[in-house]
């Protein structure tokens, strides 16, 4: 009997990034293993959309639009390139309106996309309609997700397989076309058992010609033995990546599979020598990348959380970048309860990033004292339907905390009327800071907000991209030229002197080092022995200065605002007076503790 064929998509490039290097790598240094893969046979990529889309914009210093350009070019006209779409939030961790849902489509349908992969992470049917509409409407495939996960162990009510026949009994009542099917779980923590009974309920659903696909990452360990489930049970097609970004957060190793399935009466469609000859070229290409312990292990307490694994190295690079790397253990054992009293929204992006904000604050400052914006109004209704009501106290919390009153209305109806989203408020953006307005332009500032505007204008500079981590410092006396490792009560910076630059942490710096100890300047008035000192309450970024020194405030004005773990965090005013320093500037990392002004 002929052996049945599973369909193979590379996902090294989008998914396999994002997994191991919190998708921040630089275009040029992967383009060779593209070639190398489309040398030996390939014809299926996944090409961006997810975190590759905002990564290159806010860390890579590149166009997510030119990548997409360029990988079309290294393909060739022929070759099926997949984005992944989430649904109404499009690329995005926020929800966007109808305008901009289409836009998305329209722009990637121009700059060589084929097909888009359309998940909601709810499974809210609802907000699937429009992004199917749009992509069929621009010409592209569309393949329709159910997202999946495993719950916590000892919770029920969703996330069985009773759960996904509904849902994908109401995608078909909502007759929205698609090309494919996708059983999506980010997190690698379904049941090889559920996985097999969930693909075998579809497969029997579906019309026979209907393209069957199965995704999952290893991080939980089951996700090979999960592929081989959905094979047996009907799967035409997996999602496998290639070394280095491949096990543990990431999807199987192409060559794991194939050697899984030896004896079996299937067969992958590869070159298998080939494709090991491409993963060397693979290798060769990230050698100088840090490649972070965690992506490549398999996570025996994910099953509790649960973390995608695209989101778990995104977030702990995120954690390196503001040396809270210590707080990980904790951020992940809190997770749990943040998953159980939250309804149940599948752990992936961007419900996993809103689970891990919430899990974050709750460490940071105590179990919720602080709602994540994200989680708050996900357990509102902002985002759509959750599969299970929130805890009624979180609920409550949520409502006062965030000032918002429950809802269940359409959200894109929400977003279509609010006046800082849709294609007028982004372009109004382009045009506060002179800028052209082209239709990607558009789109960048609509899903990338300020970090978007930044680098149309140029302002934007290659941080917290790993490269070079791996290489040994070279040697140096201590106060010349040379890379360092400087440790500042007890935390650790990568710092390398060159000149008159600094390097620290992946940002540069210019210097002046005099002999001689000269009294500091400071920035502002002087402070009175009664100066309410205003500190960070954790590690982030500077984004915004809201006052400046000399300027009246009153209790609870916001002075500037701190991004961190993805969170805009406003720092407010504790007391009513006179703005008397101002210790930080916009751009500048600042540590947990660290004093940003202070008030007279």
């Amino acid at each position: 009997m002929a052996k049945k064929t599973i369909h193979i998509m590379n996902t090294a490039f989008r998914d396999g990034f994002q997994s191991v290097y919190g998708a921040r790598v630089l275009t040029e240094d992967f383009l060779p293993a593209v070639k190398a893969c489309v040398e030996a046979g390939q014809t299926h990529f996944e090409a961006g959309g997810g975190a590759r889309f905002q990564a290159p914009f806010f860390y890579c210093n590149e166009s997510a639009f030119d990548m997409m350009d360029r990988f079309r070019e290294t393909v060739g006209p022929d070759a099926n390139l997949q984005t992944l779409g989430r649904g109404i939030n499009v690329v995005g961790l926020d929800s966007q309106s109808r305008d901009i849902i289409d836009l998305h489509a329209k722009m990637f349908a121009k700059h060589g996309i084929t097909t888009i992969r359309n998940f909601d992470a709810l499974n809210d049917v609802n907000n699937l309609i429009d992004s199917a509409n749009s992509i069929k409407a621009h010409g592209l495939n569309h393949e329709v997700v159910v997202t999946m996960m495993e719950l916590p162990p000892g919770c029920t009510g969703a996330h069985d397989v009773e759960f996904y026949q509904k849902t994908l009994q109401g995608i078909l009542d909502s007759g929205m076309a698609f090309d494919s099917v996708c059983f999506k779980d980010a997190s690698g923590t379904s049941t090889p058992k559920k996985v097999f009974e969930t693909i075998q309920m579809a497969r029997k659903m579906l019309p026979s010609e209907t393209k069957l696909v199965f995704h999952s990452h290893e991080t939980a360990g089951v996700g090979t033995v999960g592929y081989i489930a959905a094979i047996k049970a009907g799967a035409d097609q997996v999602d496998c990546s290639m070394a280095p970004a491949s096990g543990g957060t990431c999807q199987p190793d192409v060559a794991t599979l194939w050697h899984a399935l030896r004896g079996e009466d299937y067969e992958l469609d590869v070159d298998i020598d080939k494709m090991m000859h491409a993963e060397t070229v693979f290798k060769d290409c990230m050698a100088d990348y840090m490649l972070p312990p965690e992506a490549k292990a398999v996570e025996p307490m994910i099953p509790w959380s649960p973390m995608p694994g695209g989101a778990l190295t995104a977030n702990t690079q995120m954690m390196r970048d503001n040396n809270i790397m210590d707080k990980y253990e904790d951020c992940i054992h809190a997770m749990g309860e943040v998953v159980r009293r939250g309804g149940f929204g599948t752990s992936v992006t961007p419900v996993s990033q809103f689970y891990f904000q919430q899990a974050f604050n709750n460490v940071m400052f105590g179990p919720w004292e602080k709602i994540a914006d994200g989680y708050g109004k996900m357990v509102l209704g902002y985002f759509g339907k959750t599969p299970c009501t929130p805890d009624p106290e979180i609920v409550k919390l949520a409502s006062e905390k965030l000032e918002l009153e429950p809802t269940t209305e359409n959200p894109v109806d929400i977003n279509d009327r609010d006046p800082n989203k849709g294609v007028d408020a982004a372009r109004k953006m382009l045009q506060e800071s002179s800028i052209e307005e082209t239709e990607e332009n558009i789109f960048i500032a609509a899903t990338c907000k300020q970090k978007g505007i930044d680098f149309l204008l140029g302002k934007s500079e290659i941080n917290g991209v790993r490269k070079g981590a791996s290489k040994p410092a070279a040697d140096a006396s201590a106060g010349g030229d040379g890379a360092y490792t400087v440790t500042v009560d007890g935390k650790k910076f990568a710092v390398e002197v060159k000149g008159d630059k600094a390097t620290v942490n992946g940002k540069a710096y210019s210097i002046d080092v005099a002999d001689g100890v000269e009294t500091a300047s400071a920035d502002g008035a002087h402070e009175s022995a009664d100066s309410t000192v205003v500190k960070a309450q954790m590690p982030g970024k500077v984004m915004k200065l809201s006052v400046n020194v000399g300027d009246h405030v009153n209790e609870g004005d916001v002075l500037m605002i701190m991004e961190a773990m993805k969170m805009e965090v406003e720092i407010k005013s504790p007391a009513t007076g006179t703005v008397s320093s101002v210790s930080v500037n916009v751009g500048d990392q600042a540590t947990g503790g660290q004093e940003l002004a202070s008030i007279n």
